[in-house]
């Protein structure tokens, strides 16, 4: 059977549709950054999320090629994910998509080092003709947040982060979003094939204590 984080590491992958205060530890990420419009079709986002997916399979199927990967055993991709954030926004201003700026990510097993990293961005350029450039190797140490699971459309998610934002404060904790900690979305649904109003979104956000 093949690693499948979302079922090895559920408490971060699949919250209950509940408030929990979460520790995440450091972890290794494919990611691109950029802005814009998410929904702009054949935009910046969109070929965000091809080069992502197509380093993420390189290095999935390496096994199968004269590469090897040390320590390699065979996993499931994990789900995308987003970090997002808007210049000189407190919180997510949805009804202004344009101004988003956001970091795209997949999450690498520990296993994968930069060197992998390096040889997936150069094979999956070659081999998929789609310059995978923008593609950087990146560490992100999450530390203390707060996590739920958002049932239905994107554009519902401020009465979500309201639900969050309260249960902090009723429980002794401030949001710690800043220029290094972010607004973060995992993405558990295919958009593409599930109906909008059933869309699983993990909600998370950074915090302290207050």
């Amino acid at each position: 059977m093949a690693f499948d984080f979302k079922k090895e590491y559920k408490e971060f992958y699949m919250p209950k549709n509940k408030l929990e205060i979460v520790n995440v530890p450091k972890a290794n990420y494919i990611a691109v950054r950029g802005k814009g419009n998410p929904n702009e079709e054949g935009g910046a986002y969109q070929q965000a999320i091809s080069v992502l997916y197509a380093v993420a399979y390189t290095l999935k199927m390496s096994y199968k090629t004269d590469y090897k990967i040390e320590r390699f055993f065979e996993y499931v991709v994990p789900p995308l994910e987003g970090f997002w954030w808007q210049d000189d926004v407190e919180s997510v201003d949805y009804t202004n998509k344009s101004a988003f700026s956001w970091i795209s990510v997949i999450r690498l097993p520990d296993f994968i080092s930069k060197v992998d990293f390096d040889w997936a961005v150069e094979t999956a350029t070659k081999k998929k003709k789609l310059d995978c450039s923008s593609a950087e190797y990146l560490t992100i140490d999450e530390g203390l947040c707060v996590q739920i699971m958002h049932i239905g459309s994107f554009d519902n998610e401020p009465a979500t982060v309201a639900l969050m934002d309260t249960y902090l404060e009723q429980n002794g904790y401030v949001n710690d979003i800043n220029k290094d900690r972010l607004h973060h979305e995992i993405y558990m649904s295919d958009a593409r094939k599930v109906a909008p109003e059933k869309w699983k979104t993990v909600i998370r956000h950074p915090i302290k204590k207050a």
